[in-house]
Parts: C-alpha cells; sequence; structure tokens
C-alpha cells in the first residue's frame, strides 16, 4: 500500500518563477511549478521533505509519517517579507517556507 504526499506551491516571488525540486528522504522525486499542485506516492513510515530551489535557496527539511492509504498534505512559497529574504541570504533554507496543512 502507498500513500500520497500532496505538495501545493502557492505564491513566489518574482524571482522564483522557475521549477522547484521535491525532495522526498534527500532523493529528488519530482518538480514543482508556481501555483501547482503534485501528488507523489510514498511508501507508509518516517520520511523527511525539502524543497530546493534555484541556486542554494530552499526549504528547511520537514518530516512526516504516513500511513497505510493516508493523503498527507504540505504547501510551500517563497519567502514573503524583505527581512526573511534578507535573513535568507544567510540562511539559505529560509527562502521556500514548506508547511504542513
Amino acid at each position: 500500500m502507498t500513500t500520497t504526499l500532496q505538495l501545493t506551491r502557492t505564491w513566489a516571488a518574482l524571482t522564483d518563477r522557475g521549477k522547484w525540486q521535491i525532495l522526498i528522504d534527500g532523493t529528488t522525486a519530482g518538480s514543482i511549478n508556481q501555483k501547482e499542485t503534485v501528488e507523489l506516492p510514498v511508501e507508509p513510515g518516517h520520511h523527511t521533505l525539502r524543497v530546493k530551489g534555484s541556486g542554494r535557496f530552499g526549504s528547511p527539511e520537514g518530516s512526516f509519517d504516513a500511513a497505510d492509504d493516508q493523503e498527507i498534505r504540505f504547501f510551500c512559497h517563497s519567502a514573503r517579507y524583505w527581512p526573511l529574504m534578507l535573513a535568507a541570504l544567510v540562511k539559505p533554507d529560509l527562502w521556500i517556507t514548506l508547511r504542513r496543512e
């Protein structure tokens, strides 16, 4: 049995128009465009999720536990406020926000 991971990209800064990589357990599992929702199959168990933008910018690593036939939902978007954008220059994993619904 598999579980479905649903990821929605809700908003992007002017500089984030391209595709972002979706990494599950450190392995590229797909990509996502601006204002797109993708569904990816995952095996039951504990997993990590990260979204990587262009260059060195990305999201912090999130984790989730998947059970049989469950749907896990996350959403992501780029930094919306200039203080967070500025902080991402020093800590690149602050550029993309990744949250579970």
